[in-house]
């Protein structure tokens, strides 16, 4: 059975001298990260390897030398190295040199508790992309889980610089940028006042929420329905998500974090380019003189629609009587609602002026603003809806009421079900009489349900388009796009092996690289919650609902999945 020897690229012209690392029995592999310079003291060498497995947890060791031969080979040197064994007894024990005049490498295993020659295969692996990176889809008892766990657990031990003085002269992965750490601990450093400015304020607004005036009925159920207040509070979420003084514990539970506070700052930017935008030109002005015209035009079109429904529409004949009475009574709501938009036109452009400002809280937010506009400039067609799906459903009803009482059936209230019944001459008198004229009234209620129907699902879909850009904006984890974009290795979805050289008598070279996560599995790992619109039964039941004339409310669900 081969014995596998993962060994740093960082490593491969390092000085003479030992092998630090760990043995992973169970999988009959050897981590190597670093190696030790002469000259140094065995005592402070063993002092050193337990404070540092005191802080990682995970036993370090010295599990062999490293020799990089340059010129003629020393025997002195050799025969010191060789020394060395006896003076750290650890099981097995490797000898590892490089010969300047050949480009393979030796590799001799000792202190086996097998008898008999082992295969050695190394890998060579970056240790700065290892440390850095989270595994994805492997097994936490896997050979490459143990050794990307090895190298991360293992960070402090990187942070001993080679040309740091002192008893011990270490060789490994180095960061270059000092520069770029001062940055990131002074911004650590802020970041704790302002996470105390922003907690102290979620608290005062979310006190504020919870008064009693504003959490009774019925403004508790105006802010449950309407869009902008939903999106508000789950921002406010979010924010108490990242002002929160805990430490984030974990990938994931950091990722989070990141993907929030990236959302928060990429849809306020989003936010105050819009309100630039608006501001800019009196385009606000603009629009709130085009709304009149356009409301006039809407209810012009309604009116010239009811007329025609009011007539034969398509040549269908309608009951005259039912058809006058409901167009009148349509035709009523429509100068009720035209009368609204004239007392309010004074103040439309003060109303959008600090709607306006509402864009820098996010465009989510503006973009939630926007589709209350709409379910209010709309809301007359959601009552003919309402209306014309009620006395629809109210026929459908007793339709099929009084198809059971034909059939010498009825529907049994206690026992849920449909049961037989024997009727008497009266009574299947009346309901002949009844569903008959049901019947044929039913024609007109259902082109009057019909044609609103398809008025309200228009504007259903239009706020469904923006309640999806909506979600987009909340939910997509745009801190590990960026990751997967521009540093792939953070997001590990396997390694790939590339063999390099192969001789007989030298030990199989390989190299190590990362298989980066796909985008798809980053969207599905790292989403953030949204609140989400959707219907909670399947499409056939909708459809069947929409059938029988029952009244479906679009109202948003909280989406209540938790990373």
């Amino acid at each position: 059975m081969a014995v596998k020897i993962f060994f740093p690229t960082c490593c491969s012209a390092a000085e003479n001298g030992l092998l630090i690392g760990r043995w992973i029995a169970e999988h009959r592999s050897a981590v190597v990260l670093a190696t030790m310079h002469f000259p140094f003291i065995p005592a402070s060498v063993k002092r050193y390897l337990s404070q540092m497995e005191h802080v990682t947890g995970l036993s370090l060791s010295v599990i062999g030398t490293w020799s990089h031969i340059k010129a003629e080979k020393d025997e002195k040197m050799e025969n010191f190295l060789g020394e060395l064994s006896s003076i750290f007894s650890h099981q097995p024990w490797l000898r590892m040199s490089r010969e300047a005049s050949s480009k393979f490498w030796d590799c001799r295993i000792e202190r086996m508790d097998e008898d008999g020659p082992e295969d050695v295969v190394l890998v060579y692996y970056d240790q700065r992309k290892l440390m850095l990176s989270e595994l994805h889809s492997a097994s936490e008892h896997s050979e490459i889980a143990a050794v990307f766990d090895t190298v991360a657990k293992h960070q402090p031990l990187f942070a001993k610089d080679k040309y740091d003085e002192g008893p011990l002269s270490l060789t490994h992965w180095q960061s270059e940028g000092v520069e770029g750490s001062i940055i990131v601990e002074l911004s650590k450093q802020a970041s704790v006042p302002l996470c105390a400015v922003i907690s102290f304020f979620v608290s005062l607004i979310t006190s504020i929420c919870h008064l009693r005036f504003l959490s009774g009925m019925p403004l508790s159920f105006l802010w449950n329905k309407m869009s902008s207040c939903e999106q508000l509070g789950h921002r406010l979420e979010h924010l108490r998500l990242i002002s929160s003084s805990e430490k984030a514990q974990g990938h994931h539970t950091f990722m989070r974090k990141a993907n929030t506070v990236m959302s928060l700052l990429i849809d306020m930017a989003l936010g105050i380019a819009l309100m630039y935008w608006l501001y800019q030109g009196n385009r606000i002005g603009q629009l709130a003189d085009a709304l009149i015209p356009v409301a006039d035009r809407v209810a012009l079109e309604l009116q010239e629609l009811l007329q025609w429904l009011m007539g034969a529409p398509a040549g269908l004949k309608m009951n005259r009587a039912l058809d006058e009475v409901l167009g009148r009574f349509f035709m009523y709501h429509i100068h009720l609602w035209i009368s609204y938009i004239r007392l309010m036109s004074p103040f439309i452009e003060v109303i959008f002026w600090y709607i306006g400002l509402s864009a820098c809280l996010g465009l989510s937010v503006a973009l939630s603003i926007l589709s209350d506009i709409i379910a209010l400039l709309t809301f007359h067609i959601y009552c003919f809806y309402v209306y014309g799906a009620r006395l629809y459903c109210f026929k459908m009803h007793g339709l099929s009421s009084l198809w059971r009482l034909f059939r010498g059936k009825k529907w049994n209230v206690l026992r849920q079900r449909v049961d037989s019944c024997s009727y008497d001459l009266d009574q299947l008198f009346l309901g002949t009489l009844l569903f008959t004229i049901l019947l044929f009234l039913l024609p007109t209620t259902a082109l009057y349900y019909l044609v609103f129907t398809l008025l309200r699902l228009l504007v259903v879909m239009v706020q469904g388009v923006i309640q999806m850009t909506i979600n987009l904006l909340s939910s997509l984890p745009f801190y590990a796009l960026l990751l997967r974009l521009c540093r792939s290795y953070r997001l590990a979805a396997g390694v790939k092996f590339g063999m390099l050289e192969q001789q007989s008598g030298k030990p199989l070279r390989l190299l190590m690289q990362i298989n980066p996560l796909p985008y798809g599995e980053v969207l599905d790992t790292y989403r953030l919650p949204s609140n989400r619109c959707y219907p909670k039964d399947s499409w056939g039941s909708l459809c069947k609902k929409l059938f029988i004339g029952e009244v479906i409310y679009p109202w948003k669900e909280e989406d209540r999945k938790q990373d």
